[in-house]
């Protein structure tokens, strides 16, 4: 049942610690655990945290660790974590599934925020969410997740310390949402959004072309737009910070 669900169940218990070390938790923390599995992770969250809320979406699964910690500060909650209802919690944790790391950490960033996230993720997808402007790395998840949050990539994990091992080798990252948002408010959130993707759509181009291709503005708006930004017209996508895609989407004219 794990491996349909693409779950991996990492058993060396120093990188469990290093885990929930990573999370910087005390007894005050309320935790959410995304893929909690056999519970090897949740009982070192349990050990640390004032309570925890496990979502484990094999149903078997988690009837056994119901079972296991009855009496506990952890509470099981038997679902697909992009569906179900999630707590109000001030950490989110996990060794989640690869297949759905995207929306996952999506989920995890919609407000309200916690206060800290830490996914233990595949390596690549790791490399690209803490990248910087400019590298191979860099693009529509990078800038997306950094608009909301700082990113650090901590550590690697090779695919022995998991039953079953899995295909690829793996990376814990640490997402801290910003105390101070980039954005003033939810639009320009959603303005800005909208703007990284229509520039990683179009990768290649420059953002001249891109600004009148993606929002029809004729040449003359795309100068002025450009200049007020303090951007060059023949810059490209993965050149471009958070701070600058937001710098960017505030004087793109609306109508």
């Amino acid at each position: 049942m794990g491996a349909r669900l693409g779950q991996h169940f990492l058993c060396d218990p120093g990188i469990l610690a290093r885990i929930a070390d990573a999370a910087r938790l005390t007894k005050r923390d309320i935790v959410l655990e995304i893929g909690p599995g056999k519970g090897s992770l949740t009982r070192v969250l349990a050990a640390r945290a004032g309570r925890v809320f496990a979502i484990e979406a094999d149903r078997r699964l988690a009837a056994e660790l119901e079972g296991a910690s009855a009496g506990t500060n952890v509470a099981v909650i038997a679902g697909d974590a992009l569906a179900v209802p999630w707590p109000a919690v001030t950490k989110v944790c996990g060794n989640i599934p690869y297949r759905i790391t995207s929306p996952l950490i999506e989920r995890a960033l919609t407000p309200p925020r916690p206060q800290l996230i830490v996914f233990l993720v595949q390596r690549e997808v790791a490399d690209r969410l803490a990248a910087s402007p400019g590298t191979k790395a860099y693009g529509a998840l990078t800038a997306g997740v950094q608009l909301a949050a700082t990113v650090e990539r901590l550590f690697a994990v090779k695919a022995g310390a998991f039953r079953p091992p899995p295909r690829v080798e793996s990376a814990l990252v640490r997402i801290t949402p910003r105390a101070t948002p980039l954005t003033r408010d939810a639009a320009e959130e959603t303005a800005t959004r909208r703007l990284i993707q229509a520039c990683f759509q179009r990768r290649r181009q420059q953002l001249r072309r891109v600004l009148r291709e993606a929002y029809s503005l004729l040449p003359a708006p795309v100068a002025g737009v450009l200049e007020t930004a303090g951007l060059p017209p023949t810059a490209r996508a993965e050149t471009l910070s958070a701070e600058q895609f937001v710098a960017l989407a505030r004087v793109i004219p609306t109508f």
